[in-house]
């Protein structure tokens, strides 16, 4: 094989890669999305009983757990669609705008 034609250099390949990753890496949206994250944790630690519920009957079950566990399961989703909704976060971003602006996300 000869090599060189079909290589691209590492400076190539960097190019490619920065422009891709601007919106990903981009503290702005770094810091959205570890907003997000504490917002569903503090959505989960509301849903603690019903999520608990639910892990102790698929225990319980084993493979039957899909079948037998429905109701627990839908009590789950019921509280996280209470709790971790669009409009929700949309509150709890305003809330915590500031943090967007100032904390320094690691």
């Amino acid at each position: 094989m000869n090599k060189g034609e079909n290589d691209t250099s590492p400076v190539d390949t960097g190019i490619v890669k920065g422009t891709g990753r601007e919106s990903r890496l981009s503290f702005r949206n770094f810091a959205e999305n570890q907003l997000r994250r504490d917002f569903k944790a503090d959505a989960m630690k509301k849903c603690d009983l019903q999520i608990a519920a639910l892990a102790e009957c698929i225990k319980d079950e084993g493979l039957l757990a899909p079948f037998k566990c429905k109701e627990y399961k839908r009590h789950v989703n019921e509280c996280m669609v209470v709790y971790n909704s669009e409009e929700r976060f949309g509150l709890y971003v305003k809330e915590h705008e500031e943090d967007i602006e100032k904390k320094p996300f690691v």
